[in-house]
């Protein structure tokens, strides 16, 4: 896995934000802010890093979507709650914005874009994986466990 620290982004964020990115609950759950965190590299320039969570049927992630890039065209297997952080993204449904919070299903296919302005960091919980369209994303899917 490539697994990096992301330097520099807790730097550009206290600037934006102030000194911590995540809220109160999850800065004390993980136990550090965003410049502490393992990244993980999902390609198209996002980020991953999983929260750990004791139900092995859930999985949690933060995400970084850099400014103006999309994550990969995805639909769901079961439900998906997106709770943006910081920045913010838009797909199909609308614009979300820090502190908004997307429940999707698997009714819906989409393919998020962070704003233009800064990068979208947000917390996104499955109960079950995502179903890529691209060949690419499907093959690396059991690698990124996403």
């Amino acid at each position: 896995r490539d697994v990096e620290r992301s330097r520099g982004l807790g730097d550009v964020y206290k600037r934006q934000h102030g000194p911590r990115v995540l809220p109160e609950p999850l800065y004390g759950y993980l136990g550090k802010d965003l410049a502490d965190l393992k990244w993980q590299r999902l390609g198209m320039g996002a980020l991953q890093s999983l929260v750990p969570t004791q139900d092995k049927n859930v999985t949690a992630r933060l995400l970084r979507i850099p400014a103006g890039r999309p994550v990969p065209e995805h639909s769901h297997r079961g439900l998906e709650l997106t709770l943006i952080l910081s920045g913010e993204y838009t797909d199909t449904k609308g614009t979300y914005r820090r502190g908004d919070l997307q429940e999707t299903d698997e009714t819906l296919e989409h393919q998020p874009y962070a704003g233009p302005n800064e990068d979208c960091i947000c917390l996104a919980i499955t109960d079950a994986p995502l179903k890529f369209r691209s060949l690419a994303a499907r093959i690396m899917q059991p690698m990124l466990g996403i």
